[in-house]
C-alpha cells in the first residue's frame, strides 16, 4: 500500500518521498489510517518499525487543514517522550515531513537553557515535543497556554513509567483539554501500561504488530559465557573483528560507562559515551560523532535504548547484562532497524545465568551459546577488571616504606596520643 492511499497532503507525500520512503511499515499501514478517522490508538510494536512516522504524519495533515490556517500560533498538538535524545529526534522527523508545511515546532526539555525555550513559545509555536520533566517546570510558571490543543500523544509510554514518570504525566494531562485525541505508542504493553491507557483514552483503537515483548526479527541474537573479570578483554577481540563497525556497548551504571570508555581508549579504540551525568552538548556530540563514524564504539546506559534511531549500527553489545527483560527488547533493537540485518551479542557471567533464564521464559525463546575461538577463557583475574580505574595508589612506592621502616625501626611515640584503657 502506498502512502497516497491514506490521503495524506501533498506536500506531506512529497517529503516522504524525498525522505526516500516507498511504502509504509506494517504498524504505520495499521495505524494511520485510525489516527486518520480522529481515534484514540494504543500501538504495539518492536523497536525500529516506523512508529514515529505513525503519528507525525497524520498529526501533520491534521494541523495542515487549510481551514484552520487563519488562527494564531497555539500549540496544537503536545508529544511527550522520555529522553531529551528522543525529543531531538522526533522535533527533527517534523521538521523533515513538514519542510513544506507552515507549521512551527518546539522542544522542551531539561539540560538546555529554560530561557530560549520560553521565548520560542512566546513566539508561538503548534507542535511541542516535551520531556516531562522540563515540561511540568513551565506548567508551573504558566509559560504554556494548552487551550487550544487537539492532540496528546505518549511515546514510548512503557519507558515512560519505569522511569517513573506517571505523576508527571497526571498532572500534565490536568492541564490539557478534555476533548482531545489521545496516542500512546509502545513497544511493550505491560500492565501499567494498560492501566494509562485505560485511564487516558477514550474508547481506543488497539494496533499490535507482531508478539507483545518480542526483539525484532531482523536482529540475530547470541550469548557469550563469560567471567566477569574477561568481558573487557573479549569486548576488545570482538572489536578487532571484520564487520564490527559501528558498535553499541550497553553498562547497567553510568560509572561503569566511564570507566569501560577510558578502558577502550587505552587499547586505541576510538570510543565515546553517553549517559545523563553529561551536559546536553556533550550528549548531542557524542551521538553525532557515533553516528558520522568518528567512533567506533558507543557506550551508553539504557538512556539510549529507547526510541534513538542511529543508522548503520552494526552490533549491540550488552556488556552488563540487563535487569529488567524488557529492557533488553530495546536495547538490541538499536540494530535491525527499518528491515535491516543486525546482530546482538550479550555477556553472561555465571552471577547472571539467572538473568538470562528469566529473559528466556520472557522472550519464549533460547538464545543461542556461543564460544570466541582462541579467547583464553581461563586467564587470570588481573590486579583491577578490564574497565575500571588503576588502582590509585603506588604499591612499588608503599612497599619502599614499610622495607624502610623496618630498618629505621617504628616511628617515636607522640606523648600527646592517648593510650589505650587510660582515662583522662
Amino acid at each position: 500500500m502506498p502512502f497516497r492511499k491514506f490521503g495524506l497532503g501533498a506536500a506531506i507525500l512529497k517529503a516522504i518521498q524525498k525522505a526516500g520512503y516507498t511504502r509504509p511499515t506494517p504498524v504505520q499501514a495499521a495505524a494511520i489510517p485510525k489516527v486518520m478517522l480522529g481515534n484514540d490508538v494504543i500501538a504495539i510494536a518492536q523497536t525500529g518499525t516506523g512508529k514515529t512516522a505513525a503519528f507525525v504524519l497524520p498529526m501533520l495533515h491534521r494541523l495542515a487543514n487549510p481551514e484552520r490556517q487563519g488562527q494564531p500560533r497555539r500549540i496544537r498538538a503536545l508529544i511527550l517522550a522520555p529522553t531529551r535524545e528522543l525529543a531531538a529526534q522526533i522535533m527533527e522527523n517534523i521538521r523533515i515531513y513538514g519542510q513544506s508545511l507552515p507549521i512551527r515546532v518546539a522542544a522542551i526539555y531539561g539540560g538546555v537553557d529554560e530561557a530560549s525555550q520560553i521565548k520560542v513559545l512566546y513566539k508561538g509555536v503548534h507542535i511541542v515535543v516535551a520531556t516531562p520533566g522540563r515540561l511540568i517546570d513551565l506548567i508551573g510558571r504558566r509559560t504554556v497556554d494548552f487551550s487550544m490543543l487537539e492532540m496528546l500523544v505518549l511515546d514510548e509510554a512503557d519507558r515512560m513509567l519505569h522511569m517513573g514518570f506517571l505523576p508527571d504525566i497526571v498532572t500534565i494531562a490536568a492541564a490539557l483539554p478534555k476533548r482531545r485525541q489521545t496516542l500512546m505508542f509502545s513497544a511493550t504493553f505491560p500492565k501499567e501500561v494498560e492501566s494509562l491507557a485505560r485511564r487516558f483514552l477514550y474508547q481506543p483503537k488497539m494496533v499490535q504488530i507482531g508478539k507483545r515483548s518480542n526483539p525484532a526479527d531482523t536482529v540475530e541474537q547470541c550469548v557469550y559465557e563469560v567471567p566477569a573479570h574477561l568481558k573487557g578483554a573479549m569486548l576488545l577481540e570482538l572489536l578487532r573483528q571484520p564487520g564490527f563497525d559501528r558498535v553499541l556497548v550497553f553498562t547497567r551504571m553510568k560509572d561503569g560507562a566511564d570507566r569501560l570508555t577510558q578502558f577502550l581508549k587505552a587499547a586505541r579504540v576510538n570510543a565515546t559515551k553517553l549517559h545523563s551525568s553529561r551536559s546536553q552538548e556533550q550528549r548531542l556530540l557524542a551521538l553525532q560523532d557515533f553516528k558520522d563514524g568518528k567512533s567506533q564504539v558507543l557506550v551508553a546506559t539504557d538512556i539510549v535504548a529507547r526510541g534513538i534511531d542511529i543508522e548503520g549500527v552494526t552490533h549491540v553489545v550488552n556488556y552488563d547484562f540487563p535487569v529488567n527483560p524488557e529492557d533488553y527488547v530495546h536495547r538490541i533493537g538499536r540494530t535491525g532497524r527499518a528491515e535491516a540485518q543486525g546482530e546482538a551479542i550479550s555477556f553472561v557471567p555465571k552471577q547472571d545465568l539467572n538473568l538470562l533464564g528469566i529473559l528466556e521464559l520472557f522472550i519464549a525463546r533460547r538464545l543461542p551459546k556461543k564460544r570466541l575461538k582462541g579467547f583464553d577463557y581461563h586467564a587470570p583475574i588481573p590486579p583491577y577488571k578490564p574497565g575500571e580505574a588503576a588502582p590509585r595508589r603506588d604499591w612499588r612506592k608503599r612497599t619502599r616504606q614499610i622495607e624502610a621502616r623496618k630498618k629505621t625501626g617504628p616511628a617515636p611515640e607522640d606523648p600527646r596520643k592517648k593510650r589505650r584503657g587510660t582515662r583522662g
